[in-house]
């Protein structure tokens, strides 16, 4: 309460441990938050995902990818829950999530996340938004793991083509597509 009224600033625990590198200490201290809010407010409250999205990158940090998809999941079943399929912080959860996949080598099911995540961004936000174009280049990323040549061809073009339009040909966004395109040409003997 004493925050709010400008008397000392409000300190983020688990944000500080985490920037400090003391990741145990903000495990266990997001663990604390979480569990308060759950018996507060419920899994369903915004604060939660939240909280759990950020126990995953102290996870992630530490290579534990199972932990780190079981909160995933759970961040995007609440998220599609509360806020609709086509809601970008649902699509932003399908993405951590699809990184995930393939950070454990999972192609497939980051593959099913990733076409499903570029769908709706291209319907939602369509074909020339930033987001959309992350997600393009996501799908790429995981087709080049299973090495899918024509389909990530198709992809990067596409992607390449519209950041010149959108961002003009010396925007770093446009120089790292150009680069990815060529670095595909390369893996084709091209």
């Amino acid at each position: 309460m004493l925050h709010r009224q400008g008397r000392f600033p409000y300190i983020n625990l688990p944000q500080h441990y985490r920037e400090q590198k003391l990741l145990e200490k903000a495990e266990i201290s997001y663990k604390q938050e979480i569990q308060s809010i759950q018996l507060v407010f419920g899994q369903l409250h915004g604060l939660f995902s939240k909280l759990n999205f950020n126990l995953a990158l102290i996870y992630s940090v530490q290579g534990r990818w199972k932990e780190v998809e079981e909160l995933e999941v759970q961040v995007m079943k609440t998220s599609k829950k509360m806020l609709g399929e086509e809601h970008s912080s649902t699509l932003n959860s399908m993405n951590n999530l699809a990184s995930t996949y393939r950070n454990q080598g999972r192609w497939k099911k980051a593959e099913e996340l990733d076409v499903q995540v570029m769908k709706t961004s291209k319907k939602m936000l369509g074909e020339e938004h930033s987001s959309t174009l992350i997600s393009i280049a996501n799908l790429a990323s995981t087709y080049w793991n299973q090495g899918c040549w024509k389909e990530i061809e198709e992809l990067e073009v596409q992607v390449m083509k519209t950041s010149k339009k959108m961002l003009g040909e010396e925007h770093p966004s446009t120089l790292i597509s150009i680069v990815n395109l060529a670095s595909t040409y390369r893996n084709q003997g091209r």
